[in-house]
């Protein structure tokens, strides 16, 4: 076994143990001694796993967020309805844009995993004098969710469809934005009714 293929093989024993694992078991599984081992984790690290040495062991911390891109209109007053959904059924709002056929996409980032990340958000919007991003497409906006998994997503998917929020996708939009709903979401992502 060379030290690609060991590496790949502490990856997956990393990935499918249930706590941390000393860097002398590993070195005994593979028949090394624990400073090779040592010089594989820093190797892993560098590129791009991002493994964590404990007093027990190391431990892989691997993001297993399942994403989704959602298409939605609803009013001002419905905005902070809409979030609620999404975050108490276990989802994080990472991002709002919109699609403007002049202007192309314009995006903003919000981070959104709790209903205190909420308030904090509309307090902001509330108290300037910025307006809300989807107020310049007639309310029709998207927003990136992430979850634990995508039986996760389809609640969320299910509870803003329940609730009016959720917005067909149309023809001239672009063309990425149709390929992610119909790759993550089957084309039924976006099955509201609706133009821009």
């Amino acid at each position: 076994m060379n030290g690609e293929e060991r590496r790949d093989s502490i990856l997956k024993v990393l990935r499918e143990s249930d706590g941390p694992v000393s860097g002398s078991r590993l070195a005994g599984m593979f028949s090394v001694s624990r400073q090779v081992i040592v010089q594989d984790i820093a190797l892993i690290r560098a590129s791009g796993p991002s493994i964590i040495s404990t007093a027990r062991g190391y431990i892989l911390m691997e993001s297993h967020r399942a994403s989704r891109v959602f298409k939605v209109v609803h009013t001002d007053e419905q905005v902070r309805d809409e979030l609620q959904t999404i975050v108490d059924l276990g989802g994080s709002v990472e991002d709002v844009f919109i699609y403007h056929r002049v202007y192309g996409v314009i995006r903003g980032q919000l981070k959104l995993a709790s209903r205190r990340d909420i308030e904090r958000y509309m307090e902001k919007i509330s108290g300037g004098s910025s307006h809300l991003l989807k107020n310049t497409t007639s309310g029709y906006h998207y927003h990136t969710i992430t979850a634990d998994s995508e039986e996760t997503l389809d609640l969320i998917q299910k509870a803003l469809g329940a609730k009016g929020y959720l917005a067909k996708l149309q023809m001239y939009e672009p063309v990425d934005f149709e390929r992610k709903a119909l790759r993550d979401g089957k084309n039924d992502t976006c099955n509201g009714e609706g133009t821009e």
